[in-house]
């Protein structure tokens, strides 16, 4: 280090005249070179690595970032898919359950009316068997009034009182012809 000092005196050498001109002290040059050049050898050794690390963990870090963003819009699009899928497949399945369940009210609405038309024909057979009953006891309610009236009028006309064997001898004959 003395050779430096010693270079920097010596008078006819330009660099020292530059020194001189800009006012430089070696010594305390060379001292704060010294101390630079051991700051940095410090400031490398055990802050520029980690910082140089933790740079390099982050970009890591951006980078499975990246690719799992990728990933997720992957299985976003196939959960999409899936989905659009799943909706058509349940609307195709309720238009389906739709169709069976308006055929299924339609045949029960056909069943229905065949029974509401077999029914209200059952009941006009009745009505018409009831009104052919009544009429054929009105009718021979009649044939019996008929007779009796015939009987009595026979009777009344003729003076005489009929047997029981006339009786029925002319209401028989009067059933005959009103019959015909």
């Amino acid at each position: 280090m003395n050779q430096f000092i010693l270079l920097a005196q010596a008078g006819d050498n330009p660099i020292a005249s530059v020194a001189k001109t800009f006012g430089v002290d070696w010594p305390h040059l060379i001292s704060q070179i010294i101390s630079f050049v051991i700051v940095c050898i410090f400031l490398y050794l055990f802050a520029y690595k980690r910082v140089l690390a933790m740079l390099e963990e982050r970009r890591q870090r951006i980078t499975e970032g990246l690719a799992n963003a990728e990933k997720i819009k992957a299985e976003l699009a196939r959960t999409e898919a899936q989905r659009q899928e799943t909706l058509v497949q349940a609307n195709t399945q309720a238009n389906k359950l739709i169709e069976e369940a308006r055929a299924a009210a339609a045949r029960v609405q056909e069943q229905e009316t065949q029974k509401a038309i077999a029914t209200a024909e059952q009941i006009i057979a009745r009505a018409r068997e009831a009104a052919a009953q009544d009429h054929a006891r009105m009718l021979a309610e009649l044939k019996r009034e008929v007779g009796r009236l015939v009987v009595q009028t026979t009777a009344t006309v003729t003076g005489k009182i009929l047997t029981p064997e006339d009786q029925r001898r002319i209401a028989e004959e009067t059933v005959r012809q009103v019959a015909a």
